[in-house]
């Protein structure tokens, strides 16, 4: 393995929205930033997939009106202080950075000379207060901050590189100061390079996690191929705090095809009108949530979606938008039209079936409102942290604006960090021992490989998914931890490979994921249990303690 050694002021290590916002923030502030990516295209991210939208401020809207509404969905357990904290800045972020600085076409009521945007409203909002481009939101957003990253001079992007560990020292003094900088402090990270096969270490003032959720640990999926937990479990192995990992989100509608990856069908689309029915013709919305129907929060949509199939022994439900969205549907959602129809299906004049399927990770690293973890020098923003904003349940559309605006948070802490002196001496650094190469048996099997992850994916779909039982539940732990020691042994003895370390960070994700849905015994949010009578709903009357 090479022993190569690199050395910046700031690693970032993940390319969505949080990651670049970081890193181009980072860098106008005169910071050097090394920013990888373990895949070969940096815009390859969940950003780029997102379609709906992202929280900006609408008429009548005020910061309180926005703290309510995601309150409400996430069930009232989320982190006030976090809550308090999106309210207030994120939609000035999103003007300074993406409006005023990036000038990101969102869609306007007339064309982009116009100053009026065409806000949108989702599921559980109280008013239209949802910037978007067509369905491509996050990708325009994603490429204009890539766009603006590679034309920087003191960032570096690096593909093809996989992190496979934080890089940690443990200093023990009883100098405030010292104590402050260097003990259980991070100071980097080992990297594999799969255009190389080598092991790089990388060292940094302050290391940002911006991996990313863990959707992809299930059978379906809206997510990035291998978004699998990579930041979560190596911040954990490190010793940083984690949280929530019980509340996975699952979103309630995407395209139903028999063998195919799930495409998201965006919860715009019932924004503007679209209505869910099952394969009787039956509208079903209102038999559970009355007043707000479609537009109920996305926990609540997706049970529904899930009762109805078991009740009537279907695949998959209905959505209706031709019968229902007044808009030119080819213009508004072009990419959802374009990719249905690819499909033989025509959403102009015919409905389009759909399933939930696992999309947003509401727990993580434990973090507060810049970003900073339980380690010194870590930093986590976006999906892979928990800032406790989301609570039980994310409200539409805030997580594009959560990844915008810790990133741009967190920059600027790391900035007045460094400008003040707090960084370690390069002596220090460079005392890092080298990787130490795992073992030299050439016996990585890729069909062995696949089949685990068959096994992780279905163990986790039909155990630990949109509703689960304690029995189930206990199942899962037991085959979970079983599997892990074998592919942990395995990890040991074979070369490190990029599909190596994602096996074995995503069978770590499966059992966090698992044995914090078996402690957690209240049904709320995301987290659905269902009891011996048969119950799969209920919400605590009193605001529980949470976050610490």
């Amino acid at each position: 393995m090479s022993k190569s050694i690199k050395e910046t002021e700031c690693l970032i290590i993940g390319t969505g929205i949080a990651g670049a916002t970081c890193a181009y923030i980072a860098a106008k502030a005169g910071i050097r930033v090394c920013l990888i990516t373990k895949r070969s295209d940096p815009t390859l991210t969940n950003t780029d997939r997102a379609q709906g939208g992202i929280v900006y401020q609408g008429q009548g809207d005020s910061p309180e009106l926005l703290k309510q509404d995601i309150l409400k969905a996430g069930r009232n357990i989320n982190s006030i202080s976090a809550v308090d904290f999106l309210a207030e800045n994120g939609p000035k972020v999103v003007k300074e950075l993406l409006i005023d600085d990036l000038k990101v076409n969102f869609t306007h009521l007339k064309g982009p000379e116009d100053e009026y945007f065409d806000l949108t409203r989702e599921g559980a909002h109280s008013v239209n207060r949802i910037l978007y481009y067509e369905d491509q939101t996050g990708k325009k957003i994603e490429h204009a901050l890539m766009d603006v990253l590679r034309k920087t001079d003191n960032v570096e992007i690096i593909t093809n590189a996989t992190a496979i560990d934080l890089i940690t020292l443990q200093h023990h003094s009883t100098d405030i100061q010292t104590r402050y900088l260097m003990e259980d402090r991070c100071i980097g990270a080992y990297v594999f390079s799969d255009k190389t096969k080598d092991v790089h270490t990388i060292l940094s003032q302050y290391t940002v996690l911006a991996t990313g959720g863990l959707g992809d640990i299930f059978m379906h999926s809206t997510n990035e191929t291998g978004t699998v937990g990579d930041g979560i479990v190596m911040a954990k192995r490190a010793g940083a705090r984690v949280l929530n990992m019980e509340f996975m989100q699952f979103h309630p509608t995407t395209l139903y095809l028999p063998g195919a990856r799930r495409f998201l069908i965006s919860e715009a689309v019932r924004g503007e009108g679209a209505r869910l029915k099952n394969l009787r013709g039956e509208y079903f919305m209102e038999r559970y949530n009355p007043e707000l129907r479609d537009l109920a929060p996305r926990d609540e949509v997706s049970v529904a979606i899930w009762q109805e199939m078991i009740d009537n022994s279907e695949d998959h439900v209905l959505l209706d938008i031709a019968d229902f969205v007044e808009e030119d549907i080819t213009t508004r959602f072009p990419n959802i039209y374009a990719t249905c129809l690819e499909a033989g299906i025509d959403i102009t004049r015919e409905p389009v079936p759909v399933v939930p399927a696992a999309h947003y990770f509401c727990g993580g690293v434990h973090v507060g409102n810049f970003g900073r973890t339980t380690i010194n020098g870590l930093y986590a923003i976006g999906e892979v942290s928990c800032t406790g904003l989301h609570g039980a349940n994310r409200l539409a559309s805030t997580s594009l604006l959560e990844g915008l605006t810790w990133g741009y948070f967190a920059a600027h802490d790391i900035a007045g960090n460094i400008n003040s002196g707090c960084t370690i001496d390069a002596k220090t650094l460079r005392s890092t021992r080298d990787w130490i190469a795992t073992g030299t048996v050439e016996n990585e099997d890729p069909a062995l490989i696949a089949q685990d992850w068959v096994t992780i994916k279905s163990t986790m779909w039909n155990y630990v998914g949109i509703v689960r039982t304690r029995p189930r539940m206990k199942i899962a732990i037991e085959a979970l931890r079983h599997m892990y020691l074998r592919i942990e042994e395995f990890y040991k003895e074979i070369p490190v490979s990029k599909d190596i370390i994602s096996l074995f960070n995503g069978i770590q994700s499966a059992i966090l994921v698992a044995e914090a849905a078996l402690r957690n015994r209240e049904s709320i949010g995301c987290h659905l249990i269902k009891t011996s009578k048969g119950s799969t709903k209920s919400y605590p009357a009193m605001r529980r303690n949470y976050f610490p």
